[in-house]
């Protein structure tokens, strides 16, 4: 029987620390559903301990997540641990997640504590957590350029504690992978009760190799524990991606002989998914689940795929979530039909109110736009005008007047609690006229950090997807619009972001 290996996501905690990613509650509820849907193993909601509305995340996930055992982070210390056992009362399985820096440099510069202390910190820390939930799990940060002889120390006396998985993570992204393969495997020879715990690789991406860091942290080093997170979001340039650890393990089964608990068809649906509430954008040639990542534009290749698919593609798309009809839907399909594709994508709408609220804006869009994708779909469903956000603003209609050589005006007309008040502005372009015509209104004062656009799906029929992020008094917030005409999109998108400056939603300040 070949070993489990433990897939951990750090999606809602450690990926929400990538500039402008902050998520709000309703929205990691969202997302939790999908990785519970992908059948991930635990799920890490968050850093209790950090705010009042990071600990309500984690608390809502913690009481509707029934099949992924539920993790907070804390640090190690009483009040962390004892905020992070709180908010995870109603889990079915919980795990408190708790980490001490152990490097030199970090204990000098940044804890201020000697070795000793450190050590001592570590201990009381998992015997206290030890007495409120019995999974714990203890990282010791920037452990990859920690003195091995103080690791080993560290780590053992922990497991004594009670600790029942030991991350060793590459904080800084500094490893390679031969090397700390080698460093895990060492650790686990070196600590004397090291097979009392299951132990855990976590690589940061900033030499580009956080996946095949933690692949040799599993063959080398023998860890049986994976963290990671959708599209390899995180702060920097990222974490080790869920789906390549995953399609690597899954793919080359000769060589790792490992088993995955992982339902590999949601990982699109969950890529997705992620990409537009955080509004990062996934590169079309990134692996599994870039729009290019089953594409072949070469005559040889696509002669070579169509005589037989193994010429060239070493996994099946629709393993993944792709599908090969992408057209599902048009103006004639009723609501059955619809609510049955969610499904299908994965999406799970709370109530029927939600689902009636999106099947009226699918109908909506197919009455301009013959041919509804995949998509499409999704992007009708994150619209945070079909979820149960409470809007302060909503948009209504938008005109707008564009010539080549005067100065480009728009008209919007919107709702502030429900009530329709009408802007209008001058500006560079129709874009910017719309923005500020909703600006002069409502007068946030919010400074845009992020304009995108990006294409839902191919032709020039399709929907315009628009992540505005917005800065005010030090929180970040992104929202996201779509509609077939651009600058409409844009709108929604930005009255979007406004809804989240307004619902004074928190977000984390981890560390780790």
């Amino acid at each position: 029987m070949a070993d489990k290996l433990i897939i951990f996501d750090t999606t809602l905690r450690d990926g929400e620390q990538s500039p402008g990613a902050s998520m709000t509650r309703d929205e990691k509820l969202r997302i939790a559903r999908q990785l519970e849907r992908l059948k991930v193993d635990v799920i890490e909601a968050g850093f209790a301990a950090s705010s009042n509305g990071d600990f309500e995340a984690v608390q809502l996930i913690a009481n509707s997540i029934k099949d992924s055992i539920i993790c907070s982070l804390s640090r190690a210390n009483d009040r962390d641990i004892s905020r992070a056992a709180e908010a995870l009362k109603g889990a079915n399985r919980a795990r408190i997640h708790t980490f001490i820096a152990t490097s030199a440099l970090h204990m000098e510069k940044k804890l201020r504590m000697s070795p000793d202390q450190v050590f001592e910190q570590a201990k009381q820390s998992v015997r206290f957590a030890r007495n409120l939930v019995d999974d714990i799990e203890f990282s010791p940060e920037d452990g990859y350029r920690s003195d091995m002889d103080f690791l080993c120390r560290v780590i053992e006396a922990v497991i004594n504690e009670g600790a029942t998985t030991i991350n060793v993570p590459d904080t800084v992204g500094y490893a390679i992978p031969e090397l700390y393969g080698q460093f895990i495997k060492t650790l686990r020879e070196r600590v004397p009760n090291s097979d009392k715990a299951i132990w855990s690789v976590h690589c940061h991406n900033d030499l580009g190799m956080a996946v095949a860091n933690s692949l040799a942290g599993v063959k080398i080093g023998g860890a049986r524990q994976v963290e990671c997170t959708i599209n390899g979001l995180g702060e920097r340039a990222g974490n080790c991606s869920l789906e390549e650890v995953v399609m690597a393990v899954k793919t080359r089964k000769d060589y790792f002989g490992l088993e995955l608990g992982i339902d590999t068809h949601h990982i699109l649906a969950a890529s997705r998914m992620v990409s537009q509430t955080t509004g990062f954008v996934v590169q079309p040639n990134k692996a599994v689940v870039g729009a290019n990542a089953f594409a072949h534009a070469s005559g040889i290749h696509q002669d070579g795929v169509l005589k037989a698919r193994d010429t060239y593609e070493i996994m099946r798309a629709e393993d993944v979530g792709w599908t090969a009809n992408k057209i599902v839907l048009g103006k004639l399909s009723g609501r059955n039909a619809f609510k049955q594709r969610l499904q299908e994508l994965g999406v799970q709408l709370e109530s029927e109110v939600e689902v009636n609220a999106a099947f009226a804006r699918f109908k909506e869009l197919a009455d301009r736009k013959s041919e509804i994708f995949d998509e499409d779909i999704l992007a009708l469903v994150s619209d945070e005008s079909v979820s149960h956000i409470k809007e302060q603003y909503a948009f209504v209609s938008l005109s707008q007047h564009s010539e080549t050589g005067e100065r480009p005006q728009a008209s919007i007309v919107f709702t502030v609690d429900g009530t329709e008040v009408t802007g209008a502005s001058e500006g560079n372009g129709p874009v910017d006229a719309s923005l500020k015509a909703i600006e002069q209104h409502v007068k946030s004062g919010a400074e845009m950090v992020l304009y995108s656009v990006n294409a839902i799906s191919g032709s020039t029929e399709s929907q315009g997807e628009v992540t505005v992020r917005l800065q005010n008094s030090g929180r970040v917030v992104n929202g996201v619009g779509a509609d077939p005409d651009i600058v409409v999109a844009s709108a929604k998108a930005y009255l979007s972001a406004l809804n989240k400056l307004h619902s004074k939603a928190e977000s984390i300040a981890a560390q780790g």
